[in-house]
């Protein structure tokens, strides 16, 4: 059999147990998947997501590294964004979910990330833009366009986040989180 083959084998095998919780049984695969084929970063994500569930942030870290070597794409340095993000490196984890952004606009867990960092280090600013690419590419993606709103608001552009959240009611009129923040700025105005 191929090492390719090998490859892919144990790599699923690892999916399928880590999506049933049988972590250790998907470590056994990942880590076989790895050493079939060290030129993949799947296995060595697989591998942090499990040392993320088990608490073990700096093997998690490590894994993660390990994949963005192989190939830097946006689910590693999310992921990496994460660790920083749990550990109190907001600003670091701020830069690398923003890196993964760039690789992938649409990286929902890099997205909100930043979204929620943007406010905590004062940096909404540099979160518009993330925001207004997403919805070029889904405008449709109301919890974007309504975290867009709460940026624009947070930064007292309030005609800018009133013409997203009637952009929201306009297309879900039953969306309680737009009506009660266009309410709000209504009756601030």
């Amino acid at each position: 059999m191929s090492s390719h083959l090998d490859y892919e084998i144990n790599k699923e095998l690892g999916e399928c147990y880590l999506f049933m919780g049988e972590l250790d049984k998907a470590k056994d695969y990942y880590e076989k998947a790895a050493q079939s084929n060290g030129i993949h970063p799947d296995p060595y994500l697989g591998l942090a997501t499990i040392a993320v569930q088990q608490g073990e942030l700096d093997s998690a870290m490590e894994m993660y590294r390990k994949a963005a070597s192989i190939e830097p794409g946006d689910k590693a340095l999310a992921g990496m964004g994460l660790i920083e993000m749990e550990t109190g490196n907001t600003n670091r984890a701020f830069e690398l979910f923003a890196q993964s952004l760039e690789k992938n606009p649409e990286n929902m867990i890099a997205l909100f990330g930043v979204v929620q960092l943007g406010h905590v280090c004062d940096r909404l600013e540099e979160v518009i833009p993330f925001l207004e690419t997403y919805l070029a590419i889904d405008p449709a993606k109301h919890e974007v366009r309504y975290s867009l709103a709460g940026c624009f608001f947070a930064l007292g552009k309030k005609d800018m986040a009133a013409t997203h959240l009637q952009t929201i009611l306009a297309a879900d009129a039953t969306h309680k989180d737009a009506r009660e923040l266009l309410n709000q700025l209504e009756e601030e105005v």
